[in-house]
């Protein structure tokens, strides 16, 4: 017997959203909620992680009933193997990300592209200092060759540390050390994790979770920072902008091209060829006033921190933004791409179109995407799109709202710049208390949640309590949605936070960039740290990620604690099952690496603890609480 659909208002905080599920339900079509609910419930060994798949003398499931596998294995075995390859999936998509910027830049150095530059040659040139590549008298060229080899060798065998590791506090780097935690390269921590959840490997927990931390590791000071970095010296450093948010940033007199997934690679071509004369002439002849590049999830906010794109949503609204009826094409790279766009894209006039050889779908037109013919393929992609507006039903376009406006662009650089050239402002501002500490939360939807409930209510209960809020990923949309992003926020600020960001002209919330650069975040940590001659752990700051779902969202999680900060997350991930390795994530840890996860779906109740813990690091920093 069918379930009855959940009703709307419990799924979503968003009008924007609504108005498109009840058109989803006249229409027939199907979203991920309707998924979600024929989907439950799931299955109880799965959720507490007490599956094992792993060989095929399985697959087994234990309980107290039946306590071992096949194999021997407990509870505690089969729930850290789970656990170490869900992270490590989460750690190879993202630093497979930063690989990819990588060999963009291989590109450039050997000259087989003109479409990609070096746009910011005073960062490279500050990376290759940090990371020991000699710069004076030297080419830019010459400099780019070194940072390419040094970066792809982090991704190698042959290295003790991975080369960011420069940025981190010494005291942290010896807490490494001492627990075999040091991140040594990307590949080599991915595969050994593979190895060691092999059939008769690594079977100590606490043994396999000590280098599932190493393997987030090695992403977040690695995969993810190269990504960042590399990122803004191809296609510049971000700085503060304003732009717009939600569905109303679709244009019904335009068209429409929505660009998704995590790699700027293709969207910053995407969107140099939707301004082309040519093609802007040929959107008229058919009857549109232009192109309009808009987007979704990560690529959107690349786009959205350098170039000031607009948004129209995050992970949950990527089926409602076609269903307005308006969009011409969706060009995806990778990663959080739901397979159900293509249905839902071949339900109105939307061409699908894919661009990665590892990110392929079923039914949708593909390009090869690479960089040497890079602007050619995008002006074809565009010319698709273009052709697609003839084919669009007026009567079907409903596009819910008018966009709001939203202040973005906030990188270390940026920030370091508006406090006069460094962080001694900042530094100040803790001491004094206007800055109490800084919580970055980050990530994702879950369907299981109402949508941005958490991410919003968590934010605003932060800045209430003068601390400040970083946000990155699905996040910024929620936070630019319920009008954080602007400078008149500060009116739901403290009083410090008021004081400070009503001075410098920013919003209480910072847009920070997309999920790879939580590295940013980091960074800063370790520059705070290291100004303090303190470690990381010993920071006001925390981390959160309320409505997250993914393993790339369990990896920043893992690699947050490891660096020494306080994670929250608003439900547990699959690990229930096992006591030892539960312990080990919400208390274990603190004694190990100076933090620990904390599960709480209350945001009231986890920003009391955020504020406990901010009180408590303040003390002992010998600040006033």
């Amino acid at each position: 017997m069918a379930k009855e659909p959940r009703p709307i208002d419990e799924l979503t905080i968003w009008d924007d959203a609504k108005a498109m599920l009840r058109k989803a339900r006249a229409e027939g079509i199907q979203t991920v909620h309707d998924r979600l609910d024929r989907q439950t419930p799931h299955c109880k060994f799965c959720e507490l992680g007490t599956t094992c798949r792993n060989c095929t003398m399985g697959p087994c499931r234990v309980s107290e009933k039946n306590p071992l596998g096949v194999c021997g294995a407990d509870a505690d075995v089969i729930v850290a193997r789970n656990f170490g390859r869900f992270v490590t999936g989460g750690a190879a998509g993202h630093s497979d990300h930063g690989r990819d910027l990588i060999e963009v830049l291989e590109a450039i150095v050997e000259g087989e592209t003109k479409d990609y530059r070096i746009v910011a040659e005073d960062k490279l040139r500050a990376i290759a200092g940090e990371v020991g590549i000699q710069t004076e008298g030297r080419s830019t060229m010459e400099v780019a060759r070194d940072v390419m080899d040094c970066f792809f060798a982090d991704f190698g065998s042959r290295k003790k540390e991975v080369s960011f590791l420069a940025r981190v506090p010494q005291v942290r780097k010896d807490k490494w050390a001492g627990l075999k935690m040091t991140p040594r390269g990307v590949d080599r921590e991915i595969a050994e994790m593979m190895h060691r959840t092999h059939m008769g490997c690594d079977n100590d927990a606490p043994n396999t979770m000590i280098h599932a931390a190493r393997t987030a590791l090695a992403d977040g000071w690695g995969g993810s920072m190269i990504g960042t970095e590399l990122s803004d010296v191809i296609f510049g450093v971000p700085t503060p902008k304003m732009s717009t948010a939600n569905l109303g940033v679709i244009k019904a007199d335009k068209v429409n091209i929505l660009v998704h997934g995590h790699n700027p690679v293709v969207s910053e071509m995407i969107l140099a060829a939707s301004r082309e004369p040519e093609l802007v002439n040929r959107a008229k002849e058919l009857g549109a006033t232009g192109i309009n590049v808009a987007g979704l999830c990560c690529t959107g906010n690349e786009l959205l921190m350098r170039q000031g794109i607009p948004m129209a949503g995050n992970h949950l609204m990527t089926e409602l933004a076609i269903i307005t009826g308006a969009v011409e094409a969706i060009v995806v790279d990778y990663q959080c791409i739901m397979p159900s766009l293509v249905q839902i894209s071949g339900c109105y006039h939307t061409k699908f179109i894919d661009t990665a050889n590892k990110a392929r779908f079923t039914g949708a037109i593909h390009f090869d995407f690479q960089p040497r013919t890079a602007m050619k393929q995008a002006r074809e992609i565009v010319s698709i799109a273009v052709e697609a507006f003839a084919q669009r039903d007026p009567g079907r376009v409903d596009i819910p709202c008018e966009p709001i406006e939203i202040m973005t662009g906030f990188s270390n650089e940026a920030v370091i710049a508006a406090l006069g050239g460094s962080l001694d402002p900042m530094v100040q501002a803790i001491a004094a208390g206007d800055i109490r500490g800084a919580v970055g939360i980050v990530g994702c939807n879950n369907p299981k949640i109402k949508q941005d409930s958490m991410n919003v209510k968590l934010a605003e209960e932060l800045i209430k309590k003068d601390i400040l809020v970083l946000v990155t990923g699905c996040v910024t949309t929620a936070a630019g949605k319920a009008g954080l992003l602007v400078p008149g926020a500060i009116e739901k600020a403290g009083p410090g936070l008021q004081k400070v960001c009503g001075s410098l002209g920013i919003p209480p919330v910072l847009h920070y960039g997309s999920c790879v650069d939580n590295a940013r975040i980091l960074q800063l940590c370790a520059a705070l740290a290291n100004a303090l001659k303190v470690d990381i752990s010993d920071l006001p700051v925390g981390a959160s990620s309320p409505e997250w779902y993914s393993e790339k969202a369990a990896a920043i999680g893992l690699y947050a604690v490891a660096s020494g900060i306080y994670t929250h997350l608003g439900h547990p991930p699959n690990i229930l099952g096992s006591k030892t390795v539960t312990d080990l994530a919400v208390s274990g840890l603190e004694d190990l690496v100076g933090a620990t996860f904390f599960i709480e779906p209350d945001m009231v109740k986890a920003a009391d603890m955020f504020d406990q813990r901010i009180r408590t690091k303040r003390k002992a920093l010998g600040l006033s609480e």
